[in-house]
């Protein structure tokens, strides 16, 4: 079996200790990680209009949302969201004028990202939550930015995560839950094929499982027995694999 080593793997000030190692072990080769080269992230371009003021945060990934994200921020300003948690876009490219850097501002939104890699929504949280964990939060909140979700409740979501859970799982199926403009064939896609499969695979009853509106507590996305931000989670898998490894689940 062959072995690559790459220097993501560990911090600058420990370059030494583990070269030696390399040596000691006979390893004569190293893949360098381009964030040891650049300055800035390659992978993605920040633009930080605040410094960070919460404990958690709140991803919202978007593209080409237009006036969907504009009124889902009105709603989360009205609600006091940002008093909550920050609010962060993960941009995946947009080109339609709804990542304004004035309109952000007067949002709210204390930090824009914008993907310059591969992938699509799966990409752009996993951008979002390693910035995110480079900053220090103690814990994540995800949410679509197309306004069809409940984002006044990012505060019950911060009790439960409170409450000691791992991962709180919003849905459209529990009881005072409802779907906004979805169509009847996604509807039933859902309902009768989705979200059993996962919850099968989970061994967790999951009613909803392609709603982004999530929490996560901090350790989940750190455990090293799943590596989450590794480019292999494209979809769901980190539903299942925080029932797997026996982590709280509330949906």
């Amino acid at each position: 079996m062959k072995l690559s080593i790459s220097n993501i793997g560990w911090q600058p000030e420990d370059d030494r200790h583990v070269y030696d190692l390399m040596m000691r072990y006979g390893y004569s080769g190293l893949e360098i990680a381009p964030t040891r080269i650049f300055p800035e992230a390659p992978y993605f371009a920040c633009a930080e209009y605040e410094k960070k003021r919460k404990d958690y945060v709140l991803l919202i990934p978007i593209i080409n949302e237009g006036n969907r994200i504009i009124r889902e921020l009105e709603r989360a300003c009205r609600h006091k969201v940002p008093d909550y948690a920050d609010l962060v876009i993960c941009d995946g490219g947009s080109t339609d004028g709804c990542t304004e850097e004035s309109a952000l501002r007067r949002l709210k939104v204390n930090t824009l990202l914008v993907k310059r890699d591969t992938g699509k929504q799966g990409a752009q949280l996993r951008m979002g939550i390693w910035w995110a964990l480079q900053r220090g939060y103690k814990r994540i909140l995800t949410v679509d930015g197309n306004n069809k979700d409940s984002v006044e409740d990012v505060p019950r979501f911060i009790e439960k995560l409170e409450e000691g859970y791992a991962l709180v799982q919003g849905s459209r199926f529990v009881k005072g839950g409802r779907a906004v403009s979805t169509l009847l064939v996604r509807l039933l896609s859902v309902r009768l094929i989705h979200a059993p499969v996962i919850s099968l695979t989970a061994r967790h009853w999951f009613t909803d499982t392609t709603n982004a509106f999530r929490a996560y507590s901090r350790e989940y996305p750190e455990d090293e027995r799943v590596e989450p931000l590794r480019d292999i989670f494209m979809t769901y898998e980190l539903l299942v694999f925080h029932c797997i490894f026996g982590f709280t689940v509330l949906r």
